[in-house]
Parts: C-alpha cells; sequence; structure tokens
C-alpha cells in the first residue's frame, strides 16, 4: 500500500501511534486457528530468538570506543552512516547470528541489528552526561553551589536545558559507586552494566518477506501478515509459517491515514500491537498568535489555565475566568501506592541484606522472591495511574484551548526547579508529579490540532498580578489577609485593580506575557477571576 499522503493547503503530516491487542490469527500454511494464547506463544518464540542475539550485541560493544562509532554518524572511512540502526550496524561490521542449530532468516538479524543499535546510540547521551558530572564533580556532591552548577552545565552537551533532577541523580549515582568503592567511576560503562533487553519484535526494521500490513474492506480493520516460528527452536525455514492477523484499528486513526509495520510485545499471555500511523494535520504556526492560552503548574490544583488577547495596540485582555484541572483522587492514590512500595522495597533490601551476609537460608529467600513479586504488582498500577493521569490532565488542556480558539499553548517551563521549602511531603508529592508526560502528551495533542506548544520561563510567573502586574502579596487564606502564607494571592493595587485568587490561576493567565512583545499593560476592563 503506499505510504504517501495527499496533503491540502495547510496541512502536514505526522506520524503517530496507537496500541492495540492481537486477538489470535490464522497460520495460512496448516489452516489452524490460533487463539490469542497460540498466537502469543508463537511470538514469545520469535521475540526470545531476538532478544538473545540483542543481549550478546550489545555486551559486545558496551564500551566507549563502540558507543561513540555510531552516535558519530561516521564509519572508520569518513563516510555518513545510514539513519537505520541495522543498516549502520552493517556498514561497521557488528553482527549477531542465531544459536547453534537454530534457522531464522536475515529478517530476524535485522531486527535483532535495529534493537541494538538505537539501545547503543542512546547510551551515548548518558556516557556524556556522566562524564560531565565527573568531570566537574563538587566538593560536597549532596549540594552544588551556583558556580559548580553552572560548571557541569558547561561541560553537558544541553547541559543549560537539562533538568537539574537528572544531574542530581547521576551524582548520586557516582557517589554510591565511590561509597562502595573508594574512588569515582571513571565512565557510565564501569557505573552502568549492559541494559536489560526488552522483548519485542520491530517489524520496522524488516520488508516484505517478513511482515506485511494492509486495510482490509472494513476501514476499521487491518490484515498483518508476518513469520513466526513453529517450535522454540526451529531448526530449518520449513518451521516458519506465515501467520494472518486481524487487527481491529481504534478511533484514533483516521481512515485516510497510512499504516506502517508495527511492534509487537508479548505482555501476560497476549500481544500488544504498537501500531505506527502517518496522517494530515494543520500546520502550527511560529509566530502570529493573537489568543493564548497559558497553563501553570499548581500546589493546590495540577493545572490552572487562562486565556488571553493580544490587542493590535498591544494590550492584553483575559478572555473568562479561567480554570484548574483538579486530580486530587488520583494523587492521594498514587501517594498511598507509593508509600506501600517503598515499605515493601525497605523490607526486599533488608532481606537481601541478610541473605548476602549468612550461608544460603532458603526460608529467607524465598520471602525475598514473594516481596519482589509484590513490589512488581504495586509498580504495574502506579504506572497506570500516571499513564492515565498524563493523558487526561493533557486532554483537559488542549480541550481549553481548542474551546477559548487559541492557537498557542504557553506552558510553564519546571525542568530546572526543584520542591523545597514546602515541608517533606509536599516536596516529595510535588517531585513526583508527572509533569514531563504531561508536556509530552500535550504538545502530541495539540499538534492534532495544529495548536503550538511553548515553555516559558517559570520565575517570576507566580509573583504578578494577571490584571495590572503589580506584585502580588501572597497569604494563607482569603479569610485570613494579614496571614504570609503562599496559597492565595492579593493584589496591593486597590484603587485601580484589586484582584484577589489562587496563585496558581493567576500564574496561568501571567504565562502569556512572558512572550508576547509588548509593554502595556493589560486591560483593567478584563474580567476579573472570582473572589
Amino acid at each position: 500500500m503506499s505510504r504517501k499522503l495527499q496533503l491540502a493547503e495547510g496541512e502536514t503530516s505526522r506520524t503517530a501511534c496507537a496500541r492495540v491487542p492481537l486477538r489470535g490469527g490464522v497460520d495460512e500454511k496448516t489452516g489452524e486457528v490460533l487463539s490469542p494464547a497460540a498466537l502469543a506463544q508463537r511470538v514469545s518464540w520469535c521475540t526470545e530468538l531476538v532478544s538473545g542475539m540483542v543481549s550478546a550485541l550489545t555486551a559486545e560493544h558496551w564500551n566507549t570506543v563502540d558507543v561513540d562509532q555510531p552516535a558519530s554518524g561516521e564509519d572508520a572511512g569518513g563516510q555518513k552512516l545510514p539513519s537505520n540502526a541495522w543498516m549502520a550496524l552493517r556498514r561497521l561490521g557488528w553482527t549477531t547470528t542465531a544459536p547453534e542449530g537454530v534457522k531464522v532468516n536475515d529478517r530476524i538479524v535485522r531486527m535483532a541489528q535495529e534493537q541494538a543499535g538505537r539501545g547503543l546510540r542512546s547510551a551515548k547521551w548518558r556516557a556524556d552526561l556522566t562524564a560531565g558530572v565527573l568531570a566537574t564533580w563538587p566538593a560536597d556532591p549532596t549540594k552544588r553551589t551556583p558556580k559548580e552548577w553552572e560548571q557541569v552545565r558547561q561541560a553537558v552537551p544541553g547541559g543549560q536545558h537539562l533538568p537539574s533532577s537528572v544531574v542530581t541523580s547521576r551524582t548520586r549515582q557516582a557517589a554510591a559507586f565511590a561509597r562502595r568503592h573508594g574512588r569515582l567511576p571513571t565512565e557510565v560503562f564501569e557505573l552502568e552494566s549492559a541494559p536489560r533487553v526488552a522483548r519485542m519484535l520491530l517489524l520496522s526494521a524488516c520488508d516484505g518477506q517478513q511482515a506485511t500490513i494492509e486495510r482490509a474492506d472494513d476501514p476499521m480493520r487491518a490484515l498483518l501478515r508476518l513469520q513466526l516460528p513453529t517450535r522454540p527452536d526451529p531448526r530449518s525455514y520449513r518451521e516458519w509459517t506465515w501467520v494472518a492477523c486481524s487487527v481491529l484499528l481504534p478511533p484514533t486513526i483516521p481512515p485516510s491515514a497510512a499504516l506502517h509495520l508495527p511492534t509487537l510485545r508479548p505482555v501476560g499471555g497476549r500481544v500488544r500491537v504498537d501500531l505506527a500511523y502517518t496522517h494530515a494535520v494543520p500546520k502550527t504556526r511560529r509566530s502570529g498568535h493573537t489568543i493564548a492560552l497559558g497553563v501553570d503548574w499548581g500546589l493546590n490544583t495540577l493545572l490552572s489555565a487562562g486565556a488571553a488577547r493580544l490587542h493590535d495596540d498591544g494590550r492584553i485582555t483575559a478572555l473568562g475566568a479561567g480554570a484548574q484541572f483538579r486530580a486530587a483522587g488520583v494523587v492521594a492514590k498514587q501517594h498511598r501506592l507509593r508509600r506501600h512500595g517503598e515499605f515493601l522495597q525497605a523490607r526486599a533490601d533488608r532481606y537481601q541484606r541478610l541473605i548476602d551476609g549468612r550461608v544460603p537460608h532458603p526460608a529467607l529467600a524465598d520471602k525475598h522472591t514473594v516481596l519482589l513479586k509484590e513490589i512488581r504488582h504495586v509498580s504495574a498500577p502506579r504506572s497506570n495511574l500516571n499513564n492515565a493521569l498524563a493523558w487526561a490532565a493533557a486532554r483537559w488542556a488542549v480541550d481549553q484551548a481548542i474551546a477559548a480558539g487559541a492557537t498557542v499553548i504557553y506552558l510553564e517551563d519546571l525542568r530546572s526547579m526543584e520542591a523545597k521549602g514546602m515541608g517533606r511531603t509536599m516536596n516529595t508529592r510535588m517531585s513526583q508529579q508527572v509533569r514531563g508526560q504531561i508536556a509530552d502528551r500535550m504538545r502530541h495533542l495539540a499538534a492534532e490540532a495544529g495548536i503550538a506548544v511553548v515553555t516559558v520561563p517559570a520565575r517570576n510567573t507566580s509573583r504578578h498580578c494577571p490584571q495590572c502586574l503589580t506584585p502580588l502579596r501572597h497569604r494563607k487564606a482569603p479569610d485570613r489577609p494579614t496571614t504570609p502564607g503562599w496559597k492565595w494571592a492579593i493584589c496591593p493595587d486597590r484603587n485601580g485593580c484589586g484582584w484577589q485568587g489562587d496563585r496558581d490561576h493567576g500564574a496561568g493567565a501571567v504565562s502569556p506575557h512572558a512572550v508576547w512583545p509588548t509593554r502595556t499593560r493589560p486591560s483593567p476592563t478584563a474580567p476579573p477571576a472570582p473572589r
């Protein structure tokens, strides 16, 4: 099928991904109908073969010299490497083979090389980050001075825009190594072993001799055909057969979208399909925005948003009273699961110390195994909650922009800020909010509607009045105007403004002022937020 789209004026192509399950298939050689469990078993056999080759290839080249080679983009002769990872590894002469006696075709090797190549390329960023942290090791690893922060950001590629939490976590990892070995690590490859290999099949590295996908007669269905082994250790090509699987497409995939070969993941006796597709979306504008939605990360709420309009004379007026996204119930459940997971992890660590410090003790080993399983059971719902919360918050913010007719979302950038000074419980909650996931999903959903997402500096967004830009006074509560606090904001300009409200709501309305090229104050006729 054609992978090209017919684009109208003002449109551009965008590639997205949807997750769908495989509910069975048909063996084309024997006509056998495969149940979801039987199909998952055959996919798992193929996945194990690929994962074994990926592990061997990654471990063989897990060193500084080999990681630098594909990341440089050039081979030993100075020729440009192909963009596909499997082609780049073949140009470098890095290959792998199946276990002795097992017969696989060249496309299976391609998938292993593609997955290993992607992992080795991504390791380059971790290697540069670790090298920069070690080269500018601070006098006190628990707290860097402003000068030391500037030094480490200059030593790390892209360090000026790197979240401080990333540098801090890498510093803690190196400090833990130093406590165990009495010295700092020399590089990331001494600090970390080769990463674990994900069990998946990257069909995008294959061609029609291994897998094909095309739409069926029903526009909401597609037919995926791929070769799978009939046993865990196929001895000949006759033990590989074509399997046809009907894929039910979700409504998020437009009927005109071009489908691409997906990634298969066997999980819990079923097969998950990460289906990539390309479709037409409106182009986003880089400038000329007159209606914007400001979004602020809240202390009292997860998100606060307010729309504003930029007039021809430079005035900025608010559109409506704004809105807030509250997820107190979900966040509370997250924290309960977090505390339970921390408790289980502490017990598991204690059992591990007892097991390592004594002769083998079967009872303790069994308890330790049970605890590790329970930790995984607690981590799974936490991940699901974070994912659901991120999609819900992003969808809410984009819907607010669509309703206001905004063409840009100004999102407060908190990557370089850490939660401090609000107590241990509040600091932990703020640090573990899924801000990064929300921002990524917001960009994805906004691009579907042709809305740009721009991050703005967080400094002083909660300091100024959203109506007159006068510095605010922050108080404990509206009924306690003389008690210092951070929850409620009051404008001291009583004669001309007198605005007061939740500080998070005011910060969302101030965000566009940090970007729009205007020196005039907001219009005093803008509708104020509710008291």
